[in-house]
């Protein structure tokens, strides 16, 4: 469906947002994302171009896509990003975010205050070195907490993403609230997903959005819920006294699919309509036959007829169980 030159899905759902993974690869191991031997990239022929993904960002923007989210794998990681991002922003009335894990985006700070990119999300699930080393697998914690520091610092919106596991950074649940008091974030806690190259290995997940909530209200009973806004994702809570507030993405018990916005494109050029589907067409092969701009829309409309109405119903449709990484999907 489209009105009034804006992308509705089948459920009469405004598409507004672009998640855009722009690489498959990470210098990261996160066990969350992915298994430790990490897993085997793709080559830079099958991952979609820098110029075909700016058409896809153009074209999408015309049907009413307001705001982009960049994000891999690691964004940094693939050469020639800041050109993109140079060449997207010259859109009118596009906002551009990034996803990160802070690790190389230090070098490129001034520049994206330059192209008037001013949201970043930082992924850190542990304010410890050594928490960091073992879900990360890599040693990168202070380079992350002071390029966090410096956003902040330059201005920046800056969000904390940070996946709950048991056994594995329970203790930080609380450390990344206390952070919020004087600092200008928002952390935002995340369920657990069965994107780590596996799937979940337990049936049911221990830290879900209410055993988060209950553990942040044992030491703050008076957060206050902020109302949701069309499209988000988390439920966010006020803190007295703090600068910056929390939320608590509910990712795998999928409480937010009724006001999804979002649409999904991955590295290689997968359209996703729900992130737990398993890539419903191959944009890319598309877009290499020399299709017209129109022949792109009309593409893009037909698919967003035929969306799940939610992550369940999208799972069911899979053709296989989940065993893909994160960092494949640009989640």
């Amino acid at each position: 469906m489209y009105k009034d030159n804006q992308l509705l899905d089948n459920h009469g759902r405004p598409m507004t947002y672009l998640r855009l993974a722009v690489t498959d690869r990470c210098n990261l191991r996160c066990s969350y994302c992915m298994p430790a031997e990490g897993i085997v990239y793709m080559p830079e022929r099958e991952l979609l171009t820098w110029a075909e993904m700016s058409r896809v960002v153009r074209v999408m923007h015309g049907m009413g896509i307001n705001k982009v989210r960049i994000t891999g794998g690691e964004p940094f990681v693939r050469n020639g990003l800041m050109d993109f991002l140079t060449e997207i922003s010259a859109l009118k009335g596009l906002e551009i975010c990034l996803t990160s894990n802070g690790v190389l985006i230090g070098e490129y700070i001034d520049q994206l205050k330059s192209l008037g990119i001013r949201s970043v999300n930082l992924s850190l699930d542990a304010l410890d070195r050594d928490r960091f080393k073992q879900i990360t697998r890599r040693d990168d914690y202070e380079i992350v907490f002071q390029n966090l520091l410096r956003l902040v610092a330059e201005g920046f919106e800056v969000k904390i993403n940070a996946v709950v596991m048991k056994g594995q950074n329970e203790q930080d649940i609380l450390a990344l609230a206390a952070l919020t008091k004087d600092l200008p974030v928002s952390v935002r806690y995340i369920e657990e997903m069965p994107f780590n190259g596996s799937g979940l290995v337990e049936g049911t997940l221990f830290w879900n959005h209410e055993r988060i909530l209950k553990e942040l209200k044992s030491v703050y009973p008076d957060m206050k819920s902020v109302l949701m806004r069309g499209g988000e994702t988390a439920n966010r809570y006020e803190i007295p006294g703090h600068l910056g507030d929390v939320g608590i993405i509910a990712a795998f018990s999928r409480t937010f699919c009724g006001t999804c916005n979002r649409v999904r494109l991955t590295a290689k050029g997968q359209v996703k309509t729900c992130l737990y589907d398993d890539g419903v067409f191959d944009l890319k092969a598309y877009l290499r036959k020399g299709i017209s701009d129109e022949e792109l829309r009309d593409v893009l409309l037909g698919l967003y007829q035929k969306r799940p109405l939610d992550g369940f119903e999208a799972e069911k449709n899979r053709k296989g169980v989940i065993n893909e990484s994160m960092t494949t999907i640009g989640g």
